[in-house]
Formats: structure tokens, sequence, C-alpha cells
């Protein structure tokens, strides 16, 4: 059995604006009401998220790098692909067809230079 994702972090140096991003991407929410470690996040500026039982959030802020690695789960790869190009973000790959599976994957990297992966069912190509 694999092991599945458990959680999920989007650092950069302007959560707020990346918080936006994913926000009207995907229709993510966040709460800042939390705290989190100051090695993480500076403070108040980490917005977490529960999406489909699996927990993360996005912060950072002035000092920290940018980075995160992750696959969203989308009914039509190229049609996101498409959002997050609309919404500043580049296309970086895709959509191709992994190879063998009914699976499509696309990659785009969003204002801040992070690379997201997208995950789709092949018949949406």
């Amino acid at each position: 059995m694999a092991q599945p994702v458990v959680h999920f972090e989007i650092i950069g140096t302007d959560p707020t604006k990346l918080r936006g991003y994913y926000g009207q991407l995907f229709g993510w929410r966040f709460d800042t009401e939390g705290s989190v470690a100051p090695s993480i996040s500076a403070a108040g500026d980490y917005g977490f998220a529960e999406l489909d039982g699996v927990p993360g959030g996005i912060g950072g802020g002035t000092g920290f790098d940018p980075h995160v690695v992750f696959y969203v789960g989308v009914p039509d790869v190229e049609a996101a692909l498409q959002q997050a190009e609309r919404l500043g973000g580049i296309r970086r790959m895709g959509p191709d067809r992994a190879p063998g599976r009914d699976l499509v994957v696309g990659h785009f990297t969003d204002p801040e230079g992070n690379l997201v992966g997208l995950a789709g069912p092949a018949w949406a190509v």
C-alpha cells in the first residue's frame, strides 16, 4: 500500500497573494488564525486548509524561500492549465498521458515559481 499524502505546504515571499491565487484557481479556503513555528512562516502569514482530509497550509513571508511539490486532482488538466496561466502561472508540461494508465498530468509554476502538478482522467484530453 502506498503512503498517502498527509500534508502539503506552499511557502513563498507573498503568502497573501499565494492564498488568493490558489483560492481562485481551486476554490480553496484558508484559516490564518492558527499558530505555526517561526521557522515555517512569519506570524499571521500561514493559512491552514483541510482538503478532503489532506491537511496543509500556505505561508512564508519576507526571507522565506519559495518551495512546494504536490499534485492536485482535477477533472480536466488542460482546462486547469489554461486557468493557471490566466491567473499568472506558467505552463511547464502537459497535458501528457501517463504511459499505461488512464491518467493525464501537467505541470505549471505559480506566480512565485513553485512547481505544481495536476492529475486528471485521460478521457478529458
